[in-house]
């Protein structure tokens, strides 16, 4: 009696473990509605890519100290908040106004070409891949505009009324 107690606690046991992983892991692996005229994969991908090259950190209003919890329809919308150093003071931009208005070659002409100021890591971009920077432009198109501009550059001298995070100056 007591070893087939045993065995229906296991049982349970494992069963509920398999529940909370499959559900965990349908909140990991969210899929998109399908959009007609998009490329299901190639828009999957770039959402990955978005994620992991942190795109959201700067580009996600509140993404960071959130750990991520923002909802897709939120993300790429650009910020006020500011961040300020010795070059000025930058605000993320709102992606998902700027590529909309750019072709997929625009894109990539801009996205090797970019010289951004901090934090923006233009270097970074500068060196993808093209069919990864073309997954992450179909993404950004598939979530569709949304949202405002963000505060444009202030220079040094200028004191932002937003918040923003203060950067050291480099080492001389």
């Amino acid at each position: 009696m007591i070893a087939r107690r045993i065995i229906l606690m296991m049982k349970i046991n494992l069963l509920l473990g398999l529940l909370f992983v499959g559900s965990v892991m349908a909140e990991v692996h969210n899929p998109l509605k399908p959009v007609e005229g998009f490329n299901m994969d190639q828009v999957e991908r770039g959402r990955y890519l978005s994620r992991i090259a942190g795109c959201n950190d700067c580009h996600t209003p509140g993404y960071l100290l959130a750990e991520g919890n923002i909802t897709e329809e939120h993300w790429l919308t650009g910020d006020a908040f500011g961040w300020r150093g010795p070059w000025g003071t930058t605000y993320a931009s709102n992606l998902r106004i700027f590529v909309n208005a750019l072709t997929e070659d625009q894109w990539l002409v801009v996205a090797h070409t970019l010289r951004a100021r901090p934090p923006m890591p233009w270097f970074n971009l500068k060196t993808m891949h093209d069919q990864d920077l073309k997954d992450i432009y179909q993404f950004i198109r598939y979530l569709g505009p949304k949202g405002e501009d963000s505060p444009g550059f202030l220079p040094p001298e200028i004191e932002p009324k937003t918040p923003y995070a203060l950067f050291p100056s480099p080492p001389k």
